[in-house]
This record gives C-alpha cells, sequence and structure tokens, in this order.
C-alpha cells in the first residue's frame, strides 16, 4: 500500500485499483458543502477562504465528534461538483459508489482520481488528529472541513478515463 501526504504534487499519478493510505490535509464536503465550493471557485473567491484545492483530497462525508463515514458520490450535488473541484486542482475524490462515464472522463481531462473506501466509520475517525471548519460554517456537519488525519485507506476507483465498474 502506497503512503501519499497531502496535498501532493500535481504531477502525482494513480493507477486504477492502486491501493493506498492517504496521510496529511484533507477537506470534507457533501451535499450542502460541494455546489458552495464551486460557486467560490466560479466566482475566484478560494482565496477568502484560505483555501488552495491544489493536490488537494476531498473526502465526500459529513464531519461530526460522532465521526465519518463516506457518502454516496454519485449524488447530484457530488457528482456534478466534481469537474470543477477537479480543475481547481483537486487530485483525489473520496467517496463510496459509482460515477457516471462523462464524470470518469472529466476525472481523466484534469488529472484527478476517483478513490473508494469502505464504510468503516471508526477506523477512520481514530485516524483524525485534527480538525477544524474552513467554510460554510452554517451548514454544521456539513460544512467544509480541514482534517489533519494519518492512515485512511482507499482504492483508486477511477483513473485516466478507466474505472472500476464500467
Amino acid at each position: 500500500m502506497r503512503k501519499i501526504v497531502f496535498p501532493c504534487s500535481e504531477t502525482e499519478q494513480f493507477s486504477l485499483g492502486e491501493a493506498i493510505e492517504i496521510y496529511g490535509k484533507i477537506y470534507t464536503g457533501r451535499d450542502a458543502a460541494l455546489p458552495k465550493l464551486v460557486n467560490l471557485i466560479k466566482k475566484g473567491n478560494l482565496a477568502a477562504f484560505g483555501l488552495d484545492l491544489k493536490g488537494a483530497v476531498i473526502f465526500h462525508t459529513a464531519f461530526s465528534s460522532a465521526g465519518i463515514g463516506p457518502t454516496s458520490s454519485n449524488k447530484m450535488e457530488i457528482e456534478d461538483s466534481i469537474p470543477s473541484l477537479s480543475a481547481a486542482g483537486v487530485k483525489i475524490h473520496l467517496g463510496k459508489g459509482t460515477l457516471s462515464n462523462s464524470t470518469v472522463t472529466a476525472l481523466k481531462t484534469y488529472q484527478s482520481y476517483f478513490a473508494v473506501t469502505p464504510p468503516v466509520s471508526a477506523l477512520f475517525t481514530i485516524k483524525i488528529h485534527a480538525a477544524k471548519v474552513v467554510a460554510f460554517e452554517e451548514d454544521g456537519i456539513e460544512a467544509l472541513h480541514e482534517l489533519e488525519v494519518s492512515g485512511i485507506p482507499a482504492i483508486i476507483g477511477a483513473a485516466s478515463g478507466e474505472c472500476l465498474w464500467v
């Protein structure tokens, strides 16, 4: 299993089916936060929140003291955000479920990846060392959070225009 520290280099490459462990800073977001984040990108306002998405991971989840676990990435609000977030530099979108062919193509275009992870909230919770809200505090557990993590396991499910489910 390859250990990767995030944010990572924009030139970092992954292979379909590759097992990775995620270390460093990641962001969390789901139905409420991700469309708002896309709007910030479109308006050029990421810097106002101190956000730089180059080489980042966005985990499709909410965050609370009860823990985290992946939500379905193919929900409209989430999947629709993937191309714009990839264009802004997000390297890995972490979640669960399958993606449409057009999203897999967008990932390839922007040299981004989709990684899947099992829904094991207890494991993920012990991997979090620090957390803070970085945007959309009004959305509570669905706000955009920045987490400091060590060793979250994932498998690359979409890479270079290919997908494990197609």
